[in-house]
């Protein structure tokens, strides 16, 4: 049950009545940790599906679309691996905000000097802007497609979503979680149809089965594509998030309700982002099926020419053709799409107050948060698409992998040093095998950084000259 804590914080300019995170620290009733398995769970499933829908917004179609057209199912383990590696990191981004109280944002405010707040800050809206430009050309491309508006005035649309994320966030955090679950479960059933109902577009299960168990890198450009999945998978704003939604359950201070906190949190975790892996593995199956070896794609009379400058997340939609047709493909895929770009829009600016409140301590009315987060990506958006037109859009989703993958460390890092050490979690030992794992993925996906980022940034250097 959502309901008002006893005590709000002042806010700036004296409005005590705008929405800001401190309403949402135990404002969500957990049963007694005598309860059933089944009431605990249900009570604390929710913040980890929010967290989800980072790892299936536009961003990662583009990058999944890329590696099954190119490579089949050859990258499909580096999805697996990238998914695995992102239940590790956010796994621990909840033990951080069950244990210490503090979401990481606010460790980084209360445990590392004064001056790295602001640089750490910068850093974490630089990425998310860069997340949110995913989002708005991703749901710029489903308006495209559902109403034939053009791309450059369908950008300029995407800033009404404001009203949006207004209304839900009046009904509570709990109306949030139904929505993005409905949006979520939206593009899930449509990918499900296409490969397990549909018999045009159903795949080889076991070319799939043995892509997954015989990891390679051994065709060209291979490892270059598999640094963008991973790249645009494990996204930095998200462990912010994790950490502060988990305390919207009233967590009490005992070892037994700490316990079944952690337990539930993972398990929401676990799920969640299996059915994220499901949704990319899906988009990177179909690409393969419909895009593998083929030049060219001929549907209702109009050719599609098929090479490296393919602008893959435009012509998605036709993954859906062979089954159905190219006009209801188009409504489905870009149903699939909007509910993405709509989902991750709505955490994305959440993850916003995140890192303001916990960084600066500056709060400020939600609807001013979404409008300055969304005009950091539409600006941009606009003057690429304005300047080299509507098949821009692949340029701009590696512009915005370069940015994500130059700061996931600073977010990656800090989270592994707070969960290390007894003396940031009050003495609360995390899972040696949990650290562990984490500390190698942090590793390996900063050594795939640094290997991708040259190659990256001479991408973009190329894309903003050209």
């Amino acid at each position: 049950m959502f309901r008002k804590p006893p005590r709000q914080p002042a806010l700036l300019a004296g409005k005590s009545t705008a929405w800001t995170l401190h309403r949402l620290v135990s404002s969500i009733s957990v049963p007694h940790w005598s309860a059933s398995s089944l009431k605990q769970y249900r009570a604390y499933l929710g913040p980890a599906l929010l967290v989800s829908v980072g790892y299936m917004d536009p961003g990662n179609w583009g990058t999944d679309l890329q590696a099954g057209a190119m490579y089949q199912y050859g990258l499909l383990w580096v999805v697996a691996l990238a998914s695995a590696m992102a239940i590790v990191l956010q796994m621990l981004a909840a033990q951080l905000g069950i244990v210490t109280g503090k979401n990481l944002a606010e460790a980084c405010h209360a445990w590392y000097p004064s001056w790295s707040r602001l640089p750490l800050w910068i850093l974490c809206e630089i990425a998310i802007a860069a997340c949110d430009l995913a989002e708005v050309l991703g749901s710029a491309v489903a308006i495209n497609l559902l109403f034939g508006v053009p791309l450059f005035w369908a950008v300029i649309m995407t800033a009404a979503d404001v009203f949006l994320l207004l209304l839900l966030q009046h009904h509570g955090m709990r109306t949030i979680e139904r929505v993005v679950l409905v949006l979520v479960l939206t593009i899930a059933g449509s990918f499900f149809i296409e490969l397990f109902v549909l018999p045009g577009t159903r795949p080889d299960f076991g070319q799939i089965g043995t892509a997954l168990v015989h990891p390679t890198l051994a065709t060209a450009g291979m490892a270059s594509v598999a640094v963008g999945i991973i790249g645009a998978t494990v996204m930095p704003h998200n462990l912010y998030l994790h950490s502060s939604l988990v305390q919207s359950r009233e967590t009490h201070d005992d070892v037994a309700s700490k316990k079944i906190a952690l337990r539930c949190n993972a398990v929401d975790t676990v799920v969640s982002l299996s059915l994220a892996f499901l949704v990319n593995a899906g988009i990177l199956i179909l690409a393969a099926v419909v895009f593998h070896g083929r030049s060219a794609l001929i549907v209702d009379g109009h050719r599609y020419v098929l090479n490296d400058d393919t602008d893959w997340i435009r012509v998605a939609y036709l993954t859906f053709a062979p089954a159905i047709g190219s006009a209801v493909a188009s409504v489905i895929f870009a149903v699939a799409l909007l509910a993405s770009g709509q989902s991750s829009t709505i955490t994305g600016t959440i993850a916003g107050q995140v890192v303001m409140e916990g960084f600066m301590n500056w709060r400020i009315a939600p609807w001013k948060r979404r409008i300055i987060t969304r005009l950091m990506a539409i600006i941009p958006a606009v003057l690429v698409i304005g300047l080299k037109g509507a098949g821009s859009i692949n340029d701009l989703l590696v512009l915005s992998q370069v940015v994500l993958a130059m700061q996931l460390p600073f977010a990656m890092f800090p989270l592994l040093h707070f969960v290390s050490a007894k003396r940031f979690t009050s003495g609360w030992a995390t899972p040696k095998v949990l650290l562990i794992l984490g500390w190698i993925t942090a590793i390996v996906i900063t050594v795939f950084d640094v290997v991708g980022l040259p190659g990256s940034l001479q991408d973009a250097i190329h894309i903003m000259g050209s």
